[in-house]
Protein backbone atom coordinates (compact mmCIF):
# COMPACT_ATOMS: atom_id res chain seq x y z
CA UNK A 1 0.00 0.00 0.00
CA UNK A 2 1.68 3.51 -1.34
CA UNK A 3 1.52 6.51 1.22
CA UNK A 4 -1.19 7.73 -0.93
CA UNK A 5 -3.63 4.78 -0.81
CA UNK A 6 -2.89 4.60 3.05
CA UNK A 7 -3.58 8.59 3.29
CA UNK A 8 -7.47 7.59 0.96
CA UNK A 9 -8.15 4.16 2.90
CA UNK A 10 -7.71 6.71 6.24
CA UNK A 11 -10.24 9.45 4.78
CA UNK A 12 -12.76 6.53 4.04
CA UNK A 13 -12.36 5.24 7.86
CA UNK A 14 -12.57 9.00 9.62
CA UNK A 15 -15.72 9.60 6.89
CA UNK A 16 -17.70 6.37 8.01
CA UNK A 17 -16.38 7.43 11.98
CA UNK A 18 -18.00 10.97 11.90
CA UNK A 19 -21.27 9.73 9.83
CA UNK A 20 -21.50 6.61 12.37
CA UNK A 21 -21.51 9.38 15.25
CA UNK A 22 -23.93 11.30 13.80
CA UNK A 23 -26.33 8.91 13.37
CA UNK A 24 -25.86 7.50 16.60
CA UNK A 25 -25.95 10.77 18.23
CA UNK A 26 -29.41 11.85 16.61
CA UNK A 27 -30.78 8.07 17.22
CA UNK A 28 -30.13 8.94 21.11
CA UNK A 29 -31.75 12.54 21.20
CA UNK A 30 -34.60 10.50 19.57
CA UNK A 31 -34.85 8.15 22.24
CA UNK A 32 -34.52 10.45 24.71
CA UNK A 33 -37.51 12.71 23.18
CA UNK A 34 -35.21 15.62 22.71
CA UNK A 35 -35.45 15.37 18.77
CA UNK A 36 -39.02 13.93 16.61
CA UNK A 37 -38.60 10.37 15.66
CA UNK A 38 -40.42 7.64 13.21
CA UNK A 39 -41.95 5.24 15.98
CA UNK A 40 -40.31 2.30 14.02
CA UNK A 41 -36.57 4.16 13.82
CA UNK A 42 -35.82 1.34 16.84
CA UNK A 43 -36.54 -1.45 14.88
CA UNK A 44 -35.01 -0.31 11.53
CA UNK A 45 -32.10 0.27 13.27
CA UNK A 46 -31.54 -2.76 14.48
CA UNK A 47 -32.99 -4.67 10.99
CA UNK A 48 -30.25 -3.03 8.82
CA UNK A 49 -27.38 -4.43 10.66
CA UNK A 50 -27.05 -7.76 9.08
CA UNK A 51 -27.79 -6.78 5.77
CA UNK A 52 -25.12 -4.32 5.98
CA UNK A 53 -22.24 -6.47 7.47
CA UNK A 54 -23.30 -9.07 5.49
CA UNK A 55 -23.08 -7.52 2.06
CA UNK A 56 -19.45 -6.10 3.25
CA UNK A 57 -18.99 -9.50 3.77
CA UNK A 58 -19.82 -10.38 0.27
CA UNK A 59 -17.93 -7.22 -0.95
CA UNK A 60 -14.94 -7.90 0.66
CA UNK A 61 -14.73 -12.17 0.23
CA UNK A 62 -15.25 -10.89 -3.79
CA UNK A 63 -12.15 -8.69 -3.82
CA UNK A 64 -10.20 -11.40 -2.20
CA UNK A 65 -11.20 -14.04 -4.41
CA UNK A 66 -10.16 -11.72 -7.55
CA UNK A 67 -6.63 -11.32 -5.94
CA UNK A 68 -7.18 -7.53 -4.65
CA UNK A 69 -4.38 -5.89 -2.23
CA UNK A 70 -5.32 -5.54 1.23
CA UNK A 71 -6.42 -1.81 1.08
CA UNK A 72 -8.74 -2.80 -1.81
CA UNK A 73 -10.27 -5.46 -0.10
CA UNK A 74 -10.68 -3.10 3.29
CA UNK A 75 -12.48 -1.01 1.32
CA UNK A 76 -14.69 -3.19 -0.63
CA UNK A 77 -15.94 -3.81 2.62
CA UNK A 78 -16.47 -0.36 3.98
CA UNK A 79 -18.38 0.57 0.60
CA UNK A 80 -21.47 -0.84 1.73
CA UNK A 81 -21.49 0.09 5.38
CA UNK A 82 -20.91 3.82 4.17
CA UNK A 83 -24.04 3.64 2.10
CA UNK A 84 -26.33 2.78 4.74
CA UNK A 85 -24.85 5.44 7.20
CA UNK A 86 -24.53 8.01 4.95
CA UNK A 87 -28.29 7.76 3.78
CA UNK A 88 -29.13 7.12 7.77
CA UNK A 89 -27.26 10.44 8.55
CA UNK A 90 -29.11 12.00 5.19
CA UNK A 91 -32.84 11.02 6.26
CA UNK A 92 -31.87 11.44 10.54
CA UNK A 93 -30.68 15.33 9.49
CA UNK A 94 -33.83 16.35 7.62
Amino acid sequence: MTPIQFFAFNSEVTKLMSDTHAVMAVRLLGMAGALPAEADENDRMLAEKGPAFAQAMSEMTAATMTGKPLGEIMSAGMAPLQSEVSSNRERLTR
